[in-house]
């Protein structure tokens, strides 16, 4: 049976998160509650922030993990934390948007293509921030799943 990668289950509106690690494992969590990713997949996905900021400007992060992370991947998945107070990934740069990325095999690539696509928008962008149910959000990854 194939999975749709995003669901109404991996999207958090109105998130409040102390710290950019926090939000992170809780981008995290939404695809290890789903049965996208092992838990230890939230660790990479850190390891990852470590080395290099996964924040793309225009108020997105998107959280993945690090090669090494690859084979915690279950299925391909995508969970989206809405933080309207924001949260710092340094430098001063607040994300108010967190899309987690697990991509099984090649899927992870085109998974991150589609995904910039629509966030390079910046109508996209505040569409998403100031969402008020999951529904509106999801429809602006239409064509992802």
């Amino acid at each position: 049976m194939s999975h749709p990668i995003l669901t109404e289950k991996t999207v958090l509106l109105n998130a409040n998160v102390k710290n950019k690690e926090e939000a992170v494992r809780l981008a995290g969590q939404l695809l290890v509650d789903q049965g996208c990713v092992e838990p230890s997949y939230i660790d990479r996905m850190l390891e990852r922030e470590q080395s290099l900021s996964t924040y793309i400007g225009n108020s997105v992060a998107i959280p993945h993990g690090t090669e090494k992370g690859k084979k915690n991947i279950l299925r391909s998945g995508i969970s989206i934390l809405q933080i309207p107070g924001g949260v710092d990934f340094g430098d001063g740069q607040m994300a108010k948007i967190l899309i987690g990325i697990a991509g099984k095999g090649n899927e992870h690539m085109e998974i991150l293509s589609k995904i910039a696509l629509v966030c390079a928008e910046e109508e996209n962008v505040s569409k998403m921030i100031h969402a008020r149910s999951k529904g509106e959000l999801f429809s602006l990854f239409d064509g992802v799943n």
